[in-house]
């Protein structure tokens, strides 16, 4: 079982990787991160329950290990007597409220979208696959990747009330 067991998770290792990328913020996080999962899955695998699903079980892994690497990351502030004179320096509270909204609209927008666009478009912009790699991961034609992906922007700007020159700047700047 336990070879068996190995060589899915190598079978994994693409869609772990994609996984590890819409997390991580480079490719070589996403990497430490696959590498950390799968260290973790095979040291682990006596919890492993059988005829239970693999992907699921790995996927779990890398998100607790995504988030514990993301909580020993965060600064910690120690305040004493000297420092308690200077004002404390955070984020702007309107500006992450008013990031909440516009993430909250792309959100739902997002979701009236037709399941073939936005599963192109989640792909694409997201996880960061590049078209060839979309086309071949949803056995559809090159050409096919783009069309939706262009529908798939265009109704967005729409929905967001963005002309088009909006949104391509927007993308841009990212």
């Amino acid at each position: 079982m336990t070879d068996h067991v190995r060589q899915q998770i190598i079978e994994l290792l693409p869609r772990l990787r994609a996984f590890a990328r819409s997390l991580a913020l480079s490719w070589d996080q996403a990497d430490d991160l696959v590498q950390q999962t799968v260290e973790k899955g095979l040291c682990n695998l006596s919890s492993f329950t059988p005829g239970t699903r693999l992907d699921s079980w790995l996927f779990r892994i890398m998100r607790n290990t995504w988030i514990d690497t993301r909580r020993a990351a965060r600064p910690v502030v120690t305040i004493d007597e000297t420092d308690a004179s200077r004002p404390l320096i955070g984020e702007d509270g309107r500006r992450v409220t008013e990031a909440r909204i516009e993430l909250g609209r792309v959100c739902a927008a997002m979701d009236q979208l037709p399941e073939d666009q936005r599963v192109v478009l989640m792909l694409v912009c997201v996880e960061g696959m590049r078209y060839r790699e979309a086309a071949e991961a949803l056995a559809i034609p090159h050409g096919t990747v783009m069309s939706r992906l262009a529908r798939a922007r265009t109704a967005l700007a729409e929905e967001l009330g963005m002309t088009r020159q909006t949104a391509r700047k927007r993308g841009e700047a990212r």
